[in-house]
């Protein structure tokens, strides 16, 4: 069998996989195109593909024996899974090994952005540091604050667990209770427009969906506290860009922390020119580690639907019903 893995992941995913199938790997050190895609997928029983790539019906449709799409991300709103459940194409994720990972950088993020570091990095570096003053770059705390989570899954659990050391009051949205942050951090579960009111910190996690889209607009920041810092580490669609650059021009919030943006990998040049935002790169899970552990994961689900087995961590089981396919 033949699969097409679409930028070049670390090397022990590879390895796995060419011990099993002929492996392509795209040879630009950048996202494909939809057009190149759909070429390169032609000929392919399997892609392994990333965040970033379009995996709409057109390329689902490429390839007619097309059997397995396995992606090397947690989120899969690229890819057209209804189209791949209609021709019977098992998709597979790589939930739980980044949660961890994702949220120590929402919290690098929120600490950054609270106690100005990139901000007083450039200053001291242009020279602009004479010595110690009172008024000097002045943040916020965090002992004793109130930290508000969007979407209290794996990743926003992970974060709000990791504020316990700091004594800090949660609340958080989510259509089911947390019994975990209910118990161990006594946590509560509000409305979003409550969160959004009381939280210092707002850190979002949930998935891009029709629901969630522009989640966050100008109405929503204007419920937010002068003091308070948004933190996006999950999808960059959930905030209207355009609204929180106006927050943070007229200083309506505190400061953001962004890892996602609307329009990715293009950002807004009046985002860019403030300074009481930190933007990253799109690293959430970006460790070596945790990377790693993404590439094998991402290849022992490949493996297993082309096998013809269920992945560990399909996401579309229902094509399992389907003839020619074994649980």
């Amino acid at each position: 069998m033949k699969v097409f893995v679409t930028r070049e992941i670390p090397q022990p995913g590879l390895d796995l996989l060419r011990k099993e199938f002929d492996v392509e790997v795209n040879p630009y050190d950048r996202v494909m195109t939809k057009k190149e895609l759909m070429k390169a997928v032609q000929g392919k029983d399997g892609l392994l593909c990333l965040l970033t790539d379009p995996v709409d019906r057109d390329v689902i449709y490429a390839e007619p024996n097309l059997k397995m799409i396995a992606s090397y991300a947690v989120g899969y709103d690229n890819i057209d899974v209804g189209s791949a459940t209609q021709r019977g194409i098992p998709v597979s994720n790589t939930p739980g090994v980044l949660t961890d990972t994702t949220a120590e950088l929402a919290w690098a993020l929120l600490f950054a952005v609270a106690r100005r570091i990139v901000e007083g990095d450039g200053f001291t570096r242009a020279g602009k540091f004479t010595g110690w003053a009172p008024m000097l770059m002045l943040g916020q705390d965090f002992t004793n604050k109130t930290l508000g989570i969007i979407g209290a899954g794996r990743i926003g659990t992970a974060v709000a667990v990791k504020s316990k050391g700091f004594n800090m009051s949660v609340l958080y949205t989510d259509e089911q209770n947390n019994e975990l942050l209910d118990r161990e951090l006594h946590a509560k579960k509000v409305p979003l427009s409550e969160l959004l009111n009381k939280s210092d910190f707002v850190s979002i996690h949930v998935p891009l969906t029709k629901q969630t889209h522009h989640l966050i607009g100008e109405q929503e920041l204007q419920m937010m506290k002068r003091t308070a810092i948004l933190i996006n580490t999950a999808r960059g669609p959930i905030v209207d860009e355009q609204a929180l650059v106006k927050a943070l021009k007229e200083q309506r919030i505190f400061g953001a922390g962004l890892d996602v943006y609307e329009h990715e990998p293009l950002i807004a040049k009046n985002l860019l020119a403030l300074n009481n935002v930190v933007l990253q790169p799109h690293t959430g899970s970006g460790t070596f580690e945790t990377r790693t552990k993404m590439a094998l994961m991402a290849a022992e689900n490949l493996i297993a639907g082309l096998q013809g087995s269920i992945p560990p961590n399909c996401i579309n089981k229902e094509v399992f019903t389907k003839k020619g396919f074994k649980g």
